[in-house]
């Protein structure tokens, strides 16, 4: 290789090991790798850029989801590709398959895209509205006829679990005695403390408007399941891809709406910019036309599983995994204000194509 893989600072759980390099240039008919540069976007899976004799690719070792279930996702993708939705088709190996089994590690391999992520207010409002277009199209070419051939029907309602507030607070209080046990605890754990402290007191206020069923409203079917910035690219002022296919899965479409905008055009900021989040509803609602009342439900059933939810505090403590430590804080932001805001936040999503 002519340059060296730069995987020190990222831990042994995205590092990856010359060797499997080489087995995997052979298998993918890659020739000769040049270098790796490890790609620090994503959350759960380990992903590197690979220059080679045939080329530049996304290189990603499978950590997230079983290598069957993987290997189902890339094929539908190939399906994607042929029906015109902005993905990079699956490179396949020697043999045919679209995952290269090294030991105990899978790995797969895409044509890279080039492009930029581009986080919330970056986008104009053509864009935002332009970003729903895409998510439609989306959900109806995950659900065509092309698409079924892979995809098993899926059912017509799938469940919507609602924690109790009892639940939410004692989930609360474990990590509150946890933190209190700790010999030497740290500014995060400080921070930690003290949202929760203040989570106590929303739960204690709102919990009885929580969703009172859980079957959710709406259409329902096969999705991305996570839309937003880190997992699209743009070049040149259009989208050029979408990536991270992991967690195709059938649920209600307003879940997938509500979670794209609210991570697209809120979260890490502690606000949700309404205007950008009404021009990218409105263009969704253009090829899929959803009711508003199926939006108004699953809004509410995702401001209820933030309020209830501590998957952050579930990383840092019981997997011992900070990756997404940075995370907690503007998400207990966002909580607030949108809690304060809640009418304000459905007359968003209740937008016109």
């Amino acid at each position: 290789m002519t340059e060296a893989m730069d995987d020190a600072s990222c831990g042994s759980r995205y590092s990856i090991i010359e060797e499997d390099l080489v087995v995997l240039g052979e298998a993918f008919g890659l020739g000769e790798v040049q270098a790796c540069r490890f790609l620090p976007n994503g959350l759960m899976n380990g992903n590197w850029r690979l220059e080679t004799a045939e080329g530049a690719f996304a290189l990603k070792r499978i950590m997230d989801v079983p290598l069957p279930l993987a290997r189902r996702n890339l094929a539908v993708l190939a399906e994607l590709a042929d029906a015109g939705v902005p993905v990079g088709r699956p490179v396949v190996t020697s043999s045919g398959e679209t995952v290269a089994e090294v030991a105990d590690r899978g790995y797969c391999l895409i044509p890279w895209t080039e492009g930029n992520h581009r986080p919330g207010t970056e986008l104009t409002l053509d864009q935002a509205a332009d970003l729903g277009v895409l998510l439609g199209q989306i959900h109806r070419s995950l659900n065509d006829d092309r698409a079924a051939r892979l995809l098993s029907p899926g059912p017509e309602q799938t469940p919507a679990p609602v924690t109790t507030p009892a639940s939410a607070q004692a989930e609360a209080d474990r990590f509150l005695a946890l933190i209190a046990s700790l010999d030497s605890p740290t500014a995060f754990d400080a921070e930690a403390a003290q949202a929760l402290g203040e989570r106590k007191v929303l739960l204690d206020k709102y919990g009885s408007e929580r969703p009172a069923t859980e079957v959710a409203a709406g259409p329902v079917g096969w999705t991305h399941g996570d839309v937003q910035h880190r997992n699209v690219l743009w070049r040149d002022g259009k989208i050029a891809g979408v990536i991270d296919w992991d967690r195709i899965r059938v649920r209600p479409f307003g879940e997938e709406v509500a979670r794209t905008a609210t991570v697209q055009f809120g979260g890490e900021d502690g606000f949700l910019d309404l205007e950008r989040t009404s021009a990218f509803v409105a263009g969704y609602r253009s090829v899929v036309p959803i009711p508003v009342p199926a939006l108004a439900d699953a809004v509410e059933r995702l401001w209820w599983k933030r309020m209830s939810d501590y998957w952050q505090l579930v990383f840092h403590y019981d997997r011992d995994d900070h990756s997404c430590d940075y995370l907690f804080l503007p998400a207990e932001r966002f909580l607030a204000w949108w809690t304060e805001r809640r009418e304000d936040v459905q007359e968003a999503f209740a937008a016109m194509p």
